[in-house]
């Protein structure tokens, strides 16, 4: 028989995340297939072939996208017609709703498979999408239980597979053990810094997180320690840079190369840009401050679009503030020190915090890569 060819796209630090765990799963049933199409370091790992890194497509807000758009166009311009040309067996589009539904529409007119993994957010904006969704492909898996019956009153095939993360993060995280992995102190206050990964999010982000932990040092924490993971050496080089401009003192930061689980473990209190970062510190069951900035154009558009009253998947999920969101021109660099002091404080609001987390947990464990990998397979011919 002829091996399977698979094509993807996934186009950020998450989505190369789930495509690979997919891959895995899929390659334990297919290990002849071959993958293929936009894709990031861990799904080349997985021997999957890039024809561009997903880097490539990692820009956020209406204006970055506008700026970029051109290069972008031409990408998926390439990548249609080579995939016209030579159709895979099924098309997997990993998140990256904006390149990935037109992309997905055409090749389903042409009747080749095509499959969306992470529905896009038609539960907090723009829910009109879903007619695009009807349009654009044969199945969506979907990472949230609020997502399913969405779909299911539209008529479009929906498989609810949970959240990878919550399969890979253990229930319980050892602080203590994960500081000692780190050479971290043992007893000293510890916050994680996640300014986002992509280069866009640390042009807004870097300075504001580096002055918002001087203050927690100046004003309250002078001992307090400061773990950074950071996606690439990019964003590594952007937020050395914001070091360097605010005179900080390079004692008061650990620096990472990714390991985003294990600087959130290590602390007591996170500081995280909104998105699946936030998750993984829900996962990861410590007191966090979600935080974002953009360009105002991008900032006015999502907020009147907008459904919900929070932007964070931890609020999100639990229905309702288990953490706070501070956003945008409110996201001052006093604010976020401020309560992420409170934070790290309130013993009592950190057991409830764990409590509402673990529910959470519990809901997005589903051996998501299996259940995906059995939904693709049911759909291959």
């Amino acid at each position: 028989m002829k091996p399977i060819r698979i094509a993807m796209v996934a186009g950020e630090a998450s989505g190369d995340l789930l495509a690979s765990h997919l891959i895995a799963a899929l390659r334990a049933h297919l290990p002849q297939a071959s993958f293929f199409g936009i894709g990031g370091p861990k799904m080349v790992g997985q021997g999957f072939d890039a024809w561009w890194p997903a880097e490539t497509l990692a820009v956020r807000g209406y204006v970055e996208v506008l700026r970029h758009y051109r290069s972008i166009s031409a990408i998926r311009t390439q990548l249609r017609k080579r995939l016209l040309a030579d159709p895979p067996d099924v098309f997997i589009g990993v998140d990256a709703p904006d390149f990935n539904l037109g992309l997905e529409t055409d090749l389903k007119r042409q009747r080749i498979t095509t499959i969306h993994y992470v529905s896009p957010s038609i539960w907090a904006w723009r829910g009109k999408r879903i007619h695009k969704m009807a349009r654009a492909v044969s199945r969506v898996l979907a990472l949230f239980p609020m997502e399913p019956p969405l779909y299911e009153k539209e008529r479009i095939p929906v498989t609810y597979v949970g959240h990878p993360l919550a399969d890979l993060i253990p229930l319980e995280t050892s602080k203590a053990a994960v500081r000692e992995k780190l050479c971290l102190p043992a007893a000293a206050p510890i916050f994680a810094l996640l300014p986002g990964s992509r280069q866009s999010e640390l042009q807004y982000m870097a300075d504001t997180f580096v002055q918002a932990a001087l203050l927690i040092r100046e004003r309250h924490l002078p001992n307090a320690q400061f773990v950074v993971p950071l996606a690439t050496r990019e964003t590594r080089l952007q937020f050395e840079a914001a070091l360097y401009r605010q005179q900080a003192p390079g004692e008061a930061f650990r620096l990472l190369f990714g390991h985003a689980q294990e600087a959130v473990g290590a602390a007591d209190v996170a500081l995280v840009a909104s998105g699946t970062a936030t998750l993984e510190a829900a996962l990861i069951k410590r007191p966090l401050v979600i935080t974002y900035k953009m360009s105002s154009g991008s900032y006015w558009l999502m907020k009147r679009m907008g459904y919900l009253p929070y932007v964070g998947l931890p609020n999100i999920l639990a229905g309702r503030l288990v953490v706070p969101e501070i956003l945008q021109d409110e996201a001052t660099p006093d604010k976020l020190a401020d309560t992420l002091v409170q934070l790290y404080q309130d013993k009592d609001g950190a057991a409830a915090i764990y409590d509402a987390f673990t529910d959470i947990h519990l809901q997005l464990r589903q051996n998501t890569a299996e259940k995906a990998a059995a939904a693709v397979l049911a759909c291959l011919p």
